[in-house]
């Protein structure tokens, strides 16, 4: 279990890091090749899920007591903040781009897991 709380770690720090990427490109900053159209609430909202997956990750990385259960409430609130995105995009609030569809439906797939994993791992401990 300790090797699955600090590979969830890292990769906590992985999604973080690429939240951030994709804060950056709302803001209207073209990373490469790769540009979004401005949007102001997406910025704000994948700039907290970043901070919320470095949260948790702190807690795992360092084998905090509250490691398991951080692990589970920072994938499922930035899992909140990525079905946020996508419905937004559903009903027409911001202009659809390929990247945008990709980026939401990856990292959809990636919390789920991750939270899949933290809560089979916070069952096993019972």
């Amino acid at each position: 279990m300790d090797a699955l709380r600090k590979a969830l770690g890292a990769l906590s720090v992985a999604y973080a890091l690429i939240f951030f990427c994709a804060a950056l490109l709302h803001t209207g900053l073209a990373l490469g090749p790769l540009h979004q159209p401005v949007i102001v609430p997406a910025t704000i909202v994948e700039t907290f899920c970043g901070a919320v997956l470095l949260i948790g990750a702190r807690g795992a990385l360092t084998g905090r007591p509250w490691a398991w259960d951080g692990l589970i409430y920072t994938h499922a609130g930035a899992l909140a903040g990525v079905l946020m995105g996508v419905l937004a995009l559903a009903f027409g609030a911001a202009e659809t781009t390929t990247l945008n569809t990709w980026y939401h439906r990856t990292m959809a797939m990636l919390l789920i897991a991750g939270l899949a994993g933290a809560l089979y791992t916070s069952r096993l401990r019972r």
